[in-house]
């Protein structure tokens, strides 16, 4: 549906605002505009076509005439019916755009590891918008269809999917700065998916299910730069022959430069209620799952974050029953995760790369470009960030939040980045006395309790009954714990004259070090340093 709606926005994108009179000349012109970003052949071999149709213009996108005007091939087939789009222009220079669904496709693709079928339809599927010439953008369109199926068989699986009404509205808006604040919400009921993993070279079969009767997509955009990238597409159409986009690179970049951030920012999430895993095992639950994305657009301080979020966990018994007894009352019942990255100076790499580069030349970029502009990066220290995070159940509660750091300007196996990371744990006894219980019975449990004794050796107790662990980690392999140094920094070896210790040492033994036999150490000599005395609590 994805695939179809952005068919729907590149040709509406391309139809200006000329005049309301529906005739052959109005829609010769609309031909010309769309020749632009699409190119004349597209017209020429009768994949697209422009009509005056009643009150609106219809464009039609034959697939079948799509196939043809690319060499002849065996691999791809696909069966689709043509697309039709009707666009109507409105008095204040904006143009409705409404068009059905194709209800049914078909696809072959041929791999070395054989036939890949897929099929599928879609019931009553309907869309409608208004499109903006100005803002190169839909300022309002909605979706919907009655219920959709999928069935795809390649020779080692197979995926059945379906799901039933949906629904999709979305907004558009000027931006401030400059480009478009873009709004989309879509729902989805009972989006159901049986994969089912069959290789009869192993003899595997596995089928795994997936069910929510409630899946909702939202996603924004800020400034989204849709005028500078049509730009940028028309240029390519433009010049699509090797000599033409050499002789107007300096156009091409000054189009590559206006596109620039490309958004501000972007974030999208998708939220499945009452999802559920079907699995050999058994069912597997979620009362909610949640995955987000977010990013920055091409900037000088940019960020990324990624999040995933599961609420009320559940696993079937046959699971359980596999697991010792004693863990049981430990698995967490809600996970909330959080990543992501800062100081992400994508923008500088952007316009150096945009300004450095000579398609004239070969390579069109100077062969140590990759080495300078990597350790640019480097040098404005960006960061792995653990978000604020929870993994908890009914009697305990772990978060954690840090960051990583890379403090050194280009990559060095030599070198270890700074970590700085924070744990605290509510119910941290309880975790405790369940091993203690789980140790009179399970010999196992009892190298756990001492590691769990061990690990709250180093904490320190917050006022509201918290422990925390505050971890820092040095570039140079120190480690410290809530202060305390746990290991110190790594001994500094010069690799070349490590070897050549090496080879004198061997040298003077004058026998082959496997051979030789020597007498025991003394007591202590050659053993490690004792790990410092663990704090007091």
């Amino acid at each position: 549906m994805r695939r179809i709606l952005t068919t729907v926005s590149a040709l509406a994108i391309c139809a200006p605002a000329f005049g309301q009179s529906i005739d052959s000349q109005g829609a010769a012109q609309v031909q010309k505009d769309i020749a632009r970003y699409l190119g004349s052949q597209a017209f020429e071999k009768g994949v697209i076509k422009v009509e005056p149709k009643g009150d609106a213009y219809q464009l039609t996108i034959d697939f079948k005439a799509l196939v043809n005007a690319f060499p002849k091939q065996d691999f791809v087939k696909f069966d689709v019916p043509a697309y039709v789009l009707a666009v109507k222009p409105r008095s204040d220079g904006s143009w409705d755009v409404s068009s059905a669904l194709p209800a049914k496709a078909t696809f072959e693709v041929k791999t070395p590891e054989g036939q890949q079928n897929t099929e599928m339809e879609i019931k009553d599927g309907k869309f409608s918008g208004l499109y903006d010439p100005a803002l190169a953008a839909f300022t309002a369109m909605t979706s919907s269809m009655a219920g959709m199926t999928m069935a795809s068989k390649d020779p080692k699986s197979s995926v059945q999917a379906s799901a039933g009404a949906a629904t999709m509205t979305g907004t558009g808006t000027k931006a401030a700065d400059g480009g478009v604040d873009f709004a989309m919400t879509q729902t989805v009921a009972d989006f159901s998916e049986t994969v089912t993993i069959d290789d009869p070279e192993s003899g595997m079969k596995v089928p795994l299910t997936f069910h929510s009767p409630n899946l909702a997509v939202d996603a924004t955009a800020k400034g989204l730069r849709s005028r500078a990238i049509l730009d940028l597409v028309a240029f390519g159409v433009a010049n699509q022959e090797e000599a033409k986009v050499k002789a107007n690179q300096a156009e091409l970049k000054t189009l590559l430069l206006a596109a620039l951030p490309v958004w501000q920012r972007f974030d999208g999430a998708y939220n499945f209620k009452d999802f559920k895993v079907g699995t050999p095992l058994g069912e597997f639950g979620m009362t909610e799952l949640v995955a987000k994305f977010g990013a920055d657009g091409v900037s000088q301080n940019g960020k990324l974050s990624y999040g995933l979020k599961a609420s009320g966990l559940s696993v079937p018994a046959i699971a359980a029953q596999m697991l010792p007894t004693w863990s049981v009352s430990l698995l967490p019942t809600d996970i909330e995760l959080n990543f992501g990255g800062a100081n992400l100076d994508l923008d500088t790499m952007a316009r150096k790369a945009i300004d450095t580069f000579d398609l004239t030349k070969e390579p069109p970029l100077p062969a140590d470009f990759g080495d300078k502009i990597g350790a640019e990066f480097l040098a404005k220290s960006p960061k792995v960030l653990i978000e604020p995070s929870t993994i908890k159940n009914k009697d305990t509660e772990i978060a954690f939040n840090g960051e990583v750091r890379f403090p050194f300007d280009k990559p060095d196996p030599t070198k270890k980045p700074d970590i700085d990371l924070t744990v605290t744990v509510s119910g941290y006894d309880k975790i405790v006395a369940t091993l203690q219980e789980a140790a009179k019975t399970t010999p196992d449990a009892t190298n756990a309790v001492a590691a769990a004794l061990a690990i709250k050796g180093f904490a320190k107790t917050l006022p509201d009954g918290r422990i925390e662990w505050v971890v820092n980690g040095k570039s140079d392999g120190s480690v410290a714990v809530n202060g305390v140094t746990v290991k110190g920094p790594d001994p500094v070896v010069d690799p070349a004259e490590d070897g050549a210790a090496g080879d004198d040492a061997i040298l003077e033994e004058g026998t082959d070090p496997a051979l030789d036999s020597t007498e025991p150490a003394e007591e202590g000599a050659g053993q490690e340093e004792q790990a410092p005395q663990q704090p007091a609590q």
